[in-house]
């Protein structure tokens, strides 16, 4: 076996500590752009006049556009609030109590559980309960790849039923839209602790 010199001794223990030093390569997982989110501020909404027909008020986020729905198939007490920095839109709808407390509410319910949940992971189900302004009802956290994460409906249970839902106009996924969903839940929360009936 032929003998190394001493340079070349040299030279071999210099590249096995250089290559011994050296980093591995570890792929990243994949990120997502951050997002700056506004401060929560608000304005008031108190079924004017050319929103007539939708006896209540409630505050809404500044950063959002409140209009009303104009087509032949819709009926009279569709509004949206449009986010528009956001591609979101929280959809709301107002109805008459008449009779049909029931059949609004089966509605809400078919509406969450029947179109999401082969989608969804988990639904969550808030009850609203505040007497003091006659506000009942349930909010809906909904957890998955689904295409709305927050849903609710709100009544006094005699005349007045009000429900919402907000969407993204993107595809659902959960992991890179948590922090606006989680942005906008608290808007829609203060949406329902606003809310006053006429």
């Amino acid at each position: 076996m032929p003998r190394l010199s001493r340079n070349s001794l040299i030279l071999l223990t210099f590249t096995i500590l250089l290559s011994s030093c050296r980093e591995v390569p570890v792929p990243r997982p994949k990120g997502y752009f951050r997002i700056d989110l506004p401060k929560h501020e608000y304005t008031t909404f108190n079924g004017n006049d050319s929103l007539k027909g939708i006896p209540l008020s409630f505050e809404y986020p500044v950063y959002g556009k409140i209009s009303t729905v104009q087509s032949y198939r819709y009926e009279q007490g569709w509004l949206n609030i449009n986010i528009q920095p956001f591609r979101a839109s929280i959809y709301l709808t107002y109805k008459d109590i008449k009779n049909n407390l029931d059949t609004l509410m089966e509605q809400t319910y078919k509406m969450n559980f029947q179109n999401h949940i082969t989608k969804a992971d988990a639904i969550y189900e808030q009850q609203i309960n505040d007497p003091e302004r006659k506000v009942y009802g349930i909010l809906y956290d909904l957890k998955g790849n689904t295409a709305t994460a927050v849903q609710f409906f709100v009544t006094d249970s005699t005349k007045h039923f009000f429900r919402g839902s907000l969407y993204f106009f993107a595809e659902p996924n959960p992991d890179s839209l948590a922090p606006v969903n989680e942005f906008f839940r608290e808007d829609i929360i203060h949406i329902i602790e606003t809310l006053k009936w006429k």
